[in-house]
């Protein structure tokens, strides 16, 4: 703006040279002590009296001739109407004599908002101007202005605030997070861009998840709501959840492996694991916890087991329903004989294997598996148990199987 002073002021003198703005010779201490007898009167408003619009041409020739600084005004109608057109409220009428006489360029030469914006998007030919709905009591100020030049009133609407999940207004002093907190949490770009895109718009009344080009050749003012939406993350979250699962396995471990390769510290896999991770195993891994993920950040944590072989869990967890320690590590040994013997290490061979072995033991599959389960991954919960096997492979799959006895043997 310090740059463009010039059209400020050429604006703000022809403004004043057709009548539209006058000269405010008034002092600080005047307008100071103008808004304190009026708060002491308990008027219900306060603001200027328009003292310098009722100077004569003489006294405002003589202002000027002793260098008496000043600010320029708007003069706003007295009666009457401001009639202000919006997209989304068709046609605002204000009373007039409820609008002040705002300053639009100040006595050092800097002009304030109402007419900087002005003059601003005029010249740079904007033809929509959408302002959040709480600017919506400046738009009379700024039709003047456009009246006043002459110059065409681009279409405008307010649109309605983001809400937070208290239903107040989201902003940077309350409750809004740095776009940089969403792609450090792993949030993608097309989630988020979705995400805004609806909120206080909408497509149709049941379309949720659009590509940029969709939204590009659908979105139109006439769908925008006049009331305020609620930005929800664990909805975002859910989108975020929805491209993640949606993306090729190629595409997702592209943008995993920032995650899962930055320091242990930063969230990343523990620093013992070997980087870089190897892309092919990387996107098999991935073709299993695709479903389960929700966020990029989460990748390290789900898939750790993948790719770090030392497990930690209690050996308590390697007992399934209805068995004590001695009938597990029994349980566990005879499945290791049986998986050492298998030759061909596949999800569907491992579960027929698996299921025939759990039933001439007369044991329930579900406490089979969940010892085996854990033993392999050190954990309950986990992609399918045996696709995760043929992931791991034979070798890892058997040792784990063998750490997990021997530390079952040992609460024997």
């Amino acid at each position: 703006q310090s740059q463009r002073r010039d059209l400020y002021a050429h604006a703000a003198h022809q403004l004043v040279a057709d009548g539209h703005a006058y000269r405010c010779f008034c002092t600080r201490e005047r307008l100071a002590k103008l808004i304190e007898d009026q708060q002491a009167r308990g008027l219900a408003t306060t603001g200027y009296d328009r003292h310098c619009r009722r100077l004569s041409l003489s006294e405002i020739e003589a202002n000027l001739a002793a260098g008496q600084p000043y600010v320029i005004r708007l003069k706003v109608p007295i009666a009457g109407v401001t009639k202000v057109p919006d997209v989304l409220r068709g046609v605002v009428e204000f009373k007039n004599a409820t609008l002040e006489d705002s300053v639009l360029l100040k006595s050092d030469g800097f002009p304030t908002y109402h007419l900087a914006s002005v003059v601003d998007d005029h010249l740079m030919e904007i033809s929509h101007v959408l302002r959040g709905d709480e600017w919506l009591p400046s738009a009379p100020l700024h039709k003047l202005v456009y009246d006043g030049l002459g110059w065409e009133w681009p279409t405008t609407a307010h649109v309605p605030s983001v809400l937070g999940t208290d239903g107040k207004k989201l902003s940077k002093r309350r409750g809004a997070q740095s776009i940089l907190y969403f792609r450090d949490q792993g949030y993608v770009p097309e989630a988020i861009i979705n995400y805004l895109a609806l909120l206080g718009w909408s497509y149709d009344d049941k379309t949720e998840i659009l590509t940029a080009n969709e939204m590009q050749r659908a979105f139109g003012l006439e769908r925008v709501n006049r009331s305020g939406s609620v930005f929800d993350e664990e909805r975002l979250k859910w989108m975020n959840g929805v491209y993640l699962r949606t993306m090729s396995l190629e595409d997702l471990a592209k943008r995993v492996r920032p995650f899962m390769e930055r320091p242990e510290a930063e969230g990343g896999l523990p620093d013992r694991v070997e980087r870089p991770l190897p892309g092919d195993y990387l996107q098999r891994v991935l073709h299993l916890d695709q479903e389960r993920m929700k966020l990029l950040v989460e990748a390290p944590q789900l898939m750790a087991f993948f790719f770090d072989d030392v497990l930690d869990y209690p050996p308590e967890l390697l007992i399934g329903k209805g068995l004590d320690a001695r009938t597990a590590h029994q349980a566990l040994a005879d499945a290791l004989s049986l998986l050492e013997s298998i030759a061909t290490w596949q999800a569907p061979v491992l579960e027929e294997q698996l299921r025939q072995h759990a039933a001439e033991r007369e044991l329930k599959p579900g406490a089979l598996f969940m010892g085996i389960r854990v033993a392999v991954t050190g954990r309950k919960e986990t992609p399918p148990l045996f696709e995760t096997m043929e992931v791991l492979g034979k070798e890892r799959s058997i040792q784990r199987l063998r750490d997990a006895i021997a530390r079952l043997h040992a609460t024997i």
